[in-house]
């Protein structure tokens, strides 16, 4: 194993890594999915606890552990016009996406609510 090998394996790494996914989550539903009137973050959080997750939503926005969303969840409330959007900007099947951006939101949220809400326009 080489040194870039070993680098790319270390879990250092793989933090950094996944620290830069979730703060590029927030700010590519805002391109892909517009604002709060058209559905931006907010609005998928807020769709999320009208679907009765409100939990889980504000364990993403406050400390503690985040609980996980799974992408059939995340899907639901997400509109196939949103979806298609997302997997033409991306070039992925909707189930790759899905589990990704399930996978990054928890933290993307966090990353985006220092104060314990999401900015405006996000």
């Amino acid at each position: 194993m080489g040194i870039l090998d070993s680098v790319l394996a270390s879990s250092a790494f793989k933090q950094v890594v996944g620290q830069v996914e979730a703060a590029a989550v927030p700010i590519v539903l805002h391109e892909v999915l517009g604002n709060d009137s058209q559905g931006g973050i907010n609005t998928i959080l807020d769709k999320l606890r009208q679907a009765g997750m409100g939990n889980v939503v504000d364990s993403w926005l406050g400390p503690g552990k985040h609980i996980q969303i799974t992408p059939e969840q995340l899907r639901a409330v997400l509109s196939n016009d949103q979806v298609k959007q997302l997997c033409a900007r991306f070039g992925s099947p909707a189930d790759q996406l899905m589990q990704v951006l399930a996978q990054q939101l928890p933290n993307a949220v966090d990353h985006a609510s220092p104060q314990g809400s999401i900015p405006k326009g996000l």
